[in-house]
């Protein structure tokens, strides 16, 4: 899955791909790197992120995720918690939803569900904008996965089915260094629950904590979390490097078979 922000403000690659014919140059090089999914983001979620309107984030994603679906044959999905953009993106070619809320926001797990489209349902605790001030769990590898499952059970009472489900725990929302590392060291653990598990935390400041390296340094550190993830059961990598980790999945998952 190949991250392309179209925000001002994203921790990595915040106003880079602002316009449509730059997002969808580098939507374009990322399906060449080997890309099966593009996450489009129109709202930032990084730590002291302020919140977008809803008309905001629909004019930065729609006409993005209009271009592409016209040009490329490759998975969009939206990077979004609002039951309106879900929708809208739907419509406009979508055909997977990321929502860090687990479709807990007001209306999105009904919207989501009549969009017919499969969803990655993701752990935070707490919002963007205080997530990182003071996390604390008594057990972060119960209660992460005490949560996703629920999260699963109730749309599956909602109507969706389980082949429609992807969970992700949500590393670096609402966790310190600690709590990411025990959940990393857990991944297997949530394989348990039968459906894809998800693993984003390309460039992420856990990677810059353990390497002491700033946000445009964090490649091989980024590298080596993808290749142990896949080998730990991960079955979606979420990353901005594509070329150098579709190289490094590939390697790794040649020597481990």
């Amino acid at each position: 899955m190949g991250i392309l922000n179209v925000t001002p403000d994203s921790f990595s690659d915040g106003g880079l791909f602002t316009n449509t014919d730059s997002a969808l140059c580098q939507a374009e090089q990322m399906c060449i790197d080997g890309a099966q999914v593009i996450d489009i983001g129109g709202e930032s979620t990084r730590p002291g992120a302020s919140p977008v309107s809803i008309s905001e984030e629909l004019d930065r994603v729609i006409p993005i995720i209009e271009k592409i679906h016209q040009t490329l044959d490759v998975v969009i999905s939206i990077d979004s918690c609002k039951a309106e953009v879900m929708t809208s993106a739907a419509k406009a070619g979508a055909g997977l939803i990321n929502d860090v809320m687990a479709l807990q926001a007001e209306g999105a797990l009904k919207a989501a569900q009549e969009t017919g489209l499969p969803v990655c349902l993701m752990h935070m605790q707490g919002e963007p904008r205080v997530m990182q001030q003071n996390p604390q769990y008594a057990d972060v590898v119960h209660e992460v996965k005490d949560f996703l499952m629920r999260r699963v059970e109730q749309c599956l009472q909602q109507g969706f089915t389980k082949n429609q489900l992807i969970i992700d725990p949500g590393f670096g929302f609402g966790k310190t260094l600690a709590h990411n590392i025990k959940l990393f060291k857990a991944l297997e653990q949530f394989t348990t629950l039968e459906v894809p598990v998800l693993v984003g935390a390309s460039r992420k400041s856990m990677i810059g904590q353990i390497t002491g390296k700033e946000t445009a340094q964090r490649l091989s550190g980024s590298l080596a979390l993808a290749t142990l993830a896949v080998t730990k059961g991960a079955a979606i990598i979420r990353v901005h490097d594509v070329a150098e980790t579709v190289d490094a999945i590939k390697v790794a998952l040649a020597l481990s078979e």
